[in-house]
């Protein structure tokens, strides 16, 4: 049998320690609903996707598709409401694209968005109420405790059974992940060596090449 791997990444905003808004970014399982990677962000984006693939990947290895809703970070949209450019990709479509990961893009169904809803439901019911009790007010500390704490006991509660006992990761062996899961722009040099990004100079050093 050619099992499947495919993870899932979504995003939400809630109040989850008293006075501070944050994103939670979850990256899951489709299948099994095994949390991999989970913390928060002051705003949820392009970097904390690249955060959430790029921690499951250290962690297990490279899935073969990434599972997404429509969010801007991860799709160009010509028209509202319209399909999705898979031909002009954004920057974190590039990267994943690099790796050899196929995207998907979530259907609008209300089956599958009910999934991802009650998922994150369970979070705000437990995390705020969790995070009180433990006296964590900043995200660095409520970072320390979802790794520690909160994931390995949701995944042991929630986790539910796979078809296959296999593993579908792929081990990843291509050196830095950072020089994959990264945006890059295209720039031309200047007669100076100096290229311009976002109204900012940069110098390039001169060699044999750029000298001439």
């Amino acid at each position: 049998m050619n099992v499947r791997c495919l993870i899932h990444q979504d995003g939400s905003t809630h109040e989850w320690v008293l006075g501070q808004q944050w994103d939670l970014i979850v990256t899951m399982d489709d299948a099994t609903s095994e949390h991999y990677s989970m913390f928060f962000v002051e705003e949820e984006g392009t970097a904390s996707s690249f955060q959430g693939v790029q921690e499951v990947i250290e962690e297990r290895g490279l899935s073969a598709s990434f599972y997404s809703d429509r969010g801007s970070h991860y799709w160009h949209i010509p028209e509202a409401g319209g399909k999705v450019d898979k031909q002009n990709l954004t920057q974190f479509g590039q990267a994943l694209k690099r790796l050899g990961i196929e995207m998907i893009v979530q259907p609008i169904h209300p089956k599958r968005v009910d999934v991802s809803c009650r998922m994150f439901r369970t979070h705000k019911e437990r995390l705020p109420k969790e995070l009180a009790l433990t006296s964590i007010t900043h995200m660095a500390a409520a970072n320390r405790h979802l790794k520690e704490i909160y994931i390995p006991a949701f995944n042991a509660e929630f986790l539910q059974s796979a078809s296959e006992e296999s593993s579908a990761f792929v081990p990843w062996i291509g050196g830095q992940l950072a020089d994959s899961l990264c945006e890059r722009h295209e720039r031309v040099v200047g007669h100076d060596n100096c290229v311009s990004f976002e109204g900012v100079k940069l110098q390039i050093s001169a060699d044999r090449l750029t000298a001439q």
